[in-house]
């Protein structure tokens, strides 16, 4: 059973939800954007998997959206559902990639409500690890972690992995290639549909000790 299974996945399945899919969806919706902005593939690595649970487990257990203190590039998405099993993989990659509408690539640069989006498609980032938590009800709480960690606002870092859509990949791989490798504050940027369902996300920068919530503890 692969890494992920067996640290989120067993949660997934008990609840219905296919754990195979929900792992290629999360991933496959990564790829998929990252070759729109003429970015490698990520890769699914273990050890982050690992680190996403642990602190998917936290947040659930503090019913709080706020970010884990590392040096990681890192996503973090909320739901509150009428449907327990109601979480595709790609939901909180959509989301994120959503806010392409808000970024000006005029004016390369860091914002609270592009940051996931930008980490998202971000050049430089090569692997992620997910972890999702629920309490089995109606709450989910969706970890994505990257590295090398993205939203890096040194000079320049914006222009050279944030690309408009439309750039030619660096890597010719497709999303379905990618393999197991070893081993200031905002408001809330919320979502409600007619199913009763809303959703939270989250994301920081990759300065070292820059950490940017979109939910106040």
């Amino acid at each position: 059973m692969a890494f992920s299974q067996r640290f989120a996945g067993l949660r997934l399945h008990e609840q219905g939800i296919n754990t195979k899919q929900f792992e290629e969806d999360f991933l496959s919706a990564h790829n998929k954007y990252r070759k729109l902005h003429g970015s490698p593939p990520l890769q699914i690595n273990w050890d982050l998997c690992k680190s996403a649970q642990k602190w998917a487990d936290h947040l659930l257990s503090i019913r709080s959206l706020q970010h884990s203190n590392t040096d990681l590039g890192e996503n973090l998405y909320y739901k509150s559902s009428s449907n327990p099993r109601d979480l595709p993989g790609n939901e909180p990659v959509d989301s994120w990639y959503k806010e392409i509408e808000n970024y000006n690539f005029s004016r390369p640069g860091f914002s609270s409500n592009t940051g996931h989006f930008t980490q998202v498609v971000w050049k430089d980032s090569k692997e992620v690890g997910y972890g999702v938590a629920t309490d089995g009800k109606r709450l989910y709480f969706v970890i994505a972690q990257y590295s090398p960690a993205g939203n890096i606002t040194n000079p320049g870092y914006f222009e050279k992995n944030v690309l408009p859509a439309g750039i030619e990949p660096t890597a010719d791989s497709d999303a379905s290639e990618s393999r197991w490798q070893s081993a200031g504050n905002t408001e809330p940027a919320a979502e409600k549909n007619s199913n009763n369902e809303n959703s939270i996300s989250a994301t920081s920068t990759g300065e070292k000790g820059m950490i940017l919530m979109c939910l106040d503890p």
